[in-house]
């Protein structure tokens, strides 16, 4: 088995425990990403818009160094603290998606680190 850790400072250093992504063989697993700016390590300002736009940005970022984009995403996981935002999800992931569209899981959850609204993580193939 081939295991290769994946980071970039074009998304927020890991907070915790964790690596940014794991490259196991064409597999890659990509941990969660809040609304993190990498520059300051900062929440983004602005709405939720904003918030969902930097998430995706951060993903794009780490899959880009794993050597794919989010073309590649096969499972994405959405955890949001207010189900209510989910139409907007789905507004702005087709803004960084083209069919055919990744799997997808969508989860409500109590809180988020750092007060985020939306956290994402996702699973590409290579």
């Amino acid at each position: 088995m081939s295991r290769e850790i994946i980071k970039t400072d074009r998304a927020p250093q890991a907070i915790g425990t964790y690596s940014q992504a794991v490259k196991v063989n064409t597999t890659v697993y990509l941990s969660g990403q809040i609304p993190l700016v990498s520059e300051s390590m900062e929440m983004v300002e602005g709405d939720m818009r904003a918030q969902i736009m930097r998430v995706f940005d951060n993903l794009q970022a780490v899959a880009e160094a794993a050597g794919g984009s989010l073309a590649d995403v096969a499972k994405l996981n959405v955890f949001l603290t207010d189900l209510g935002n989910f139409p907007l999800v789905n507004e702005v992931m087709a803004d960084y998606f083209d069919e055919p569209y990744p799997a997808r899981a969508a989860i409500g959850v109590a809180a988020l680190p750092k007060d985020a609204g939306v956290e994402m993580d996702a699973v590409l193939e290579l």
